[in-house]
């Protein structure tokens, strides 16, 4: 049996963590064509290199079918109920860097945080006979943070598209979502809160706390981590 590592499949992530591991002396290569989700691990014995989404990274690590994987922090934190229990963080790898934030419209001028939100949404409810909607991907991270902040008269609506549009085409009244520049933020008349900050995230190698692991994977494992030198 090898050491599975999990790695996102395509696109800059790929690129970028491909980039990691061979400035370490670790090669990773897919096996065939683009569409192929197999992968060649060079420079360390006993290592399979296994190609997934980034979104179904924190899953397989959970369930321990992978023993490493390469993913955001924010969703090793959304997906994973108790996360550092289910998995270890080895090395933050120095890219995919984005903050996941909440945002209000810039036409709300006196909502500058949360305790403004707070107060907006119970005005919102007593006006509209409904909850204040909030549109995100990240129900458990964004839950947990207006609990936090002492925010209550809102609802999350869930969005699977581009969030940012959610409040121009009013099935949203703000938003949480992930951002890297701001500018599409901006470019769709919103502002991030000063206090809206709920987590920095960043690709990141982790291992499985509960996979399985033989002799042979643990040596490839010791042998992969020295080589990495992480952990």
């Amino acid at each position: 049996m090898s050491l599975k590592l999990g790695v996102p499949s395509k696109g800059r992530l790929m690129e970028k963590t491909f980039e990691w591991f061979a400035e370490r002396g670790v090669s990773l290569s897919r096996a065939g064509g683009e569409r192929e989700y197999a992968g060649r691990v060079e420079g360390v014995e006993g290592v399979e290199l296994v190609l997934l989404s980034a979104g179904e990274i924190p899953r397989e690590l959970a369930a321990g079918r992978i023993h490493l994987g390469v993913t955001g922090t924010d969703l090793i934190r959304e997906k994973l109920g108790q996360w550092e229990q289910r998995v270890e963080e080895l090395a933050e790898l120095g890219f995919g860097h984005a903050d996941l934030i909440i945002a209000v419209p810039q036409a709300w001028v006196d909502v500058d945080t949360m305790d403004d939100l707070d107060a907006v949404a119970a005005a919102f409810r007593a006006e509209h006979g409904f909850r204040m909607r909030i549109a995100t991907k990240y129900h458990r991270l964004v839950r947990d943070y207006l609990r936090d902040c002492g925010v209550a008269d809102y609802q999350l609506v869930d969005s699977q598209g581009a969030t940012e549009g959610t409040v121009k085409n009013e099935t949203a009244e703000a938003i949480a979502d992930i951002t890297s520049t701001g500018d599409t933020l901006r470019a769709n008349h919103l502002k991030i809160l000063s206090d809206g900050l709920i987590l920095r995230s960043s690709a990141t190698l982790y291992r499985a706390r509960n996979a399985a692991v033989s002799n042979g994977e643990r040596e490839a494992l010791a042998a992969l981590v020295a080589k990495l030198e992480v952990g």
